[in-house]
């Protein structure tokens, strides 16, 4: 393969600008997710611990291998949604390595709000199952809540995508012999109780585990009957009586061992088989991508100058690289694994969007994984690009995206706009993670274009109304508002808040992630080739 020379010269004023305002993105990223892990009230805490509990990393800590990473999914989300710090969605959820194989894991954090499932803790539960199920991973489950947060409880319980879905997602996961490992650890109460009992292995924790359909308060209060936690739905109650669970623990810690006895012993898993190469880092800093990305998304930039900083010794077999210039695409290794990426280099011309085509298609059939690298505004628009089929070419990128088999896994960089969102597989398209750049946005346009389409539209209904057109003060006002608005929910924090994306990532180590994530998605065997449908010719 050709090494990929950089162009950037990183003595420049402009690359220490750059720099500077990267590094300020990722300082405040930083501070934002050492906030979710750190800031829990005094008394939450002692309230927790004084039950003989450990706090959820602690659990985690357990849990893993020993120096083993972690990839965690949705660490932002519900970000200021709420009234109260809902941190994480009062969840925590990723991709670790147990007994040496890599696992789904969601443990409740019972110290936000006593564990109780807010909206986006659903949402965050049904992205963890449907990584596992889509990746073939086991699912282990550290139980610790209240249940539903009662307040919000119409948000979380009738849906079809709400609460009961993960039940849903639990027998289908079971279906398809993917492993369930369930710890209670603490309460599990009302269609929680459904998580352990639908589980393949369940441990209880004495004392603090307690499972049951309808706790002390609401029995007393339907029944009359007057019963402890404990003897409504404790380890002995469930282990020895009811059957519910398997394994009675004496602590934390004697859970987490039984869990991981439980994981050693499933049965073992053969990867996907790709040809493997031995790994080699980029032949430049990762960290120089600080300085290489502009502080503005409208300034454009060579996107090879972040692939050569991502992957195997900067090494690149570019596809049709004289053709369809805006989208760069070719094949290159990431910590030894065979990749293709697909990477914006400005607006989708129609030849941008058949060379796109082309280029998933053959990585489809080879069974090689799809790497997408979002930086786009759309599609070229127009009288011109219409006669030339911008439409139709569209489509064929759209559907080649949308029916490829194999990994895919996209990562915003810059801007995510308009239908560029789809073709560059946006979540829609079911990449197998989703990861964005702090700098990065997320709209169906900029707030710039966005103002100037809402100030042309009220013009243009003033005039058919035979009304004087907006005087120049609200034309300003109107454009403030529609740009102000649009950047607030287009920003990157509002989408990870909501989950639209599995986390934000430091540019610096968009390399790590994306090997993680690849090592993830090949538990899951990639499907014979099986064609696409029809493209409009």
């Amino acid at each position: 393969m050709d090494v990929l020379e950089t162009r950037v010269d990183t003595s420049s004023d402009q690359f220490k600008r750059n720099a500077e305002a990267m590094e300020k993105k990722v300082a405040r990223m930083r501070k934002e997710l050492q906030t979710a892990i750190e800031d829990r009230s005094p008394k939450a805490y002692e309230r927790h611990v004084s039950q003989g509990k450990l706090p959820v990393r602690e659990r985690l800590g357990l849990l893993l291998d020993r120096d083993s990473p972690f990839l965690e999914i949705g660490a932002l989300a519900a970000w200021k949604m709420y009234d109260e710090r809902v941190y994480s969605a009062g969840i925590i959820g990723g991709i670790g390595v147990v007994e040496g194989r890599e696992v789904m894991i969601n443990a409740n954090d019972a110290m936000i709000k006593g564990g109780t499932i807010y909206p986006m803790g659903v949402k965050k539960s049904l992205r963890l199952q449907e990584i596992a199920m889509q990746n073939r991973l086991p699912c282990i489950n550290l139980i610790d809540s209240g249940g539903a947060f009662l307040p919000l409880q119409s948000e979380v319980f009738p849906d079809a995508q709400h609460g009961g879905r993960i039940f849903y997602n639990q027998a289908w996961m079971s279906k398809m012999g993917i492993p369930q490992v369930t710890a209670v650890m603490g309460l599990c109460t009302a269609g929680g109780a459904y998580i352990p009992a639908m589980s393949d292995y369940v441990v209880h924790v004495r004392n603090t585990g307690a499972v049951f359909l309808g706790g002390p308060p609401l029995v007393r209060a339907a029944t009359g009957e007057i019963v402890s936690a404990e003897e409504l739905g404790g380890a002995d109650t469930h282990c020895a009586i009811s059957g519910v669970s398997d394994f009675p623990a004496d602590d934390d810690a004697d859970a987490i061992r039984l869990v991981r006895q439980i994981v050693s012993r499933l049965p073992p898993t053969k990867k996907c088989a790709l040809p493997m190469r031995t790994p080699k880092p980029p032949l430049y800093d990762p960290k120089e991508l600080y300085g290489v990305i502009p502080e503005r998304l409208s300034v454009p930039y060579d996107c090879r100058e972040v692939i050569a900083r991502v992957v195997d010794g900067s090494e690149f077999l570019e596809f049709k690289p004289m053709y369809g210039s805006t989208l760069v695409c070719g094949w290159a290794y990431l910590h030894g694994y065979p990749v293709g990426i697909l990477a914006n280099n400005g607006v989708l011309f129609p030849e941008s969007a058949r060379k796109g085509t082309q280029f998933i298609q053959l990585c489809n059939r080879d069974k090689i994984p799809l790497i997408f690298l979002q930086n786009i505004s759309g599609f070229i628009i127009g009288s011109k690009y219409e006669k030339e089929g911008i439409t139709k070419e569209g489509h064929k990128m759209v559907a080649a995206v949308s029916l490829a088999e194999v990994p895919k896994i996209t990562m915003v960089v810059g801007g995510s706009f308009g239908a560029g969102n789809y073709a560059m597989c946006g979540r829609a398209y079911s990449p197998r993670f989703l990861w964005m750049w702090p700098n990065a946005q997320i709209s169906v346009m900029g707030g710039e274009q966005a103002a100037d389409v809402m100030i042309s539209v009220k013009q243009d209904q003033l005039m058919r109304d035979g009304e004087p057109p907006l005087p120049p003060d609200q034309v300003e006002g109107l454009r403030q508002f529609t740009v102000e608005t649009s950047e607030e929910e287009s920003n990157a924090y509002f989408s990870t808040a909501r989950m639209w994306d599995d986390g934000l990532v430091d540019p610096a180590r968009s390399r790590e992630v994306l090997a993680l994530s690849l090592a993830a998605a090949l538990n899951a065997e990639i499907p014979d080739y099986s064609g696409f449908g029809v493209f409009r010719m």
